[in-house]
């Protein structure tokens, strides 16, 4: 059997949305301590932690892919990857520039968040049932 491209797709993006993750972590923890205040440090952090949380959560969009080639988990993967942008992407934005505005931004990204473990769900529901 082939491999589809999709999975390994969002396993790409999962990788590197981890990586980054990892990254923002250490430098909050180690650049940006004795720089920002402690409410945006703590602003930072939730950006960073979120986005670890999701990329870990594109890996199992990319193994329901593979067992189950449901459309709607390609939905999902999209949703994940857009709520790190929207959620952790503004944080990242109100805490390191001060760009209070973009935390409007946030709740979309929450949105998309909970749009794409829906999917998940509601994927894995559907394949649960037919086993």
């Amino acid at each position: 059997m082939p491999v589809s491209l999709r999975p390994l797709r969002f396993a790409c993006l999962g990788a590197l949305f981890a990586g980054t993750s990892v990254a923002a972590g250490a430098f909050g923890a180690h650049a940006l301590k004795s720089i920002l205040d402690p409410p945006m440090l703590a602003v930072y952090e939730t950006a960073a932690r979120y986005q670890m949380y999701h990329a870990l959560g594109l890996f199992v969009v990319a193994w329901l892919w593979r067992e189950t080639e449901h459309p709607l988990v390609i939905k999902a993967g999209w949703l994940l990857c857009t709520g790190i942008v929207l959620f952790s992407g503004s944080l990242y934005l109100v805490a390191l520039a001060g760009i209070k505005w973009m935390g409007a931004l946030t709740p979309l990204g929450g949105v998309s968040f909970i749009g794409g473990w829906t999917c998940v769900a509601l994927v894995a529901w559907r394949a649960s049932r037919t086993q």
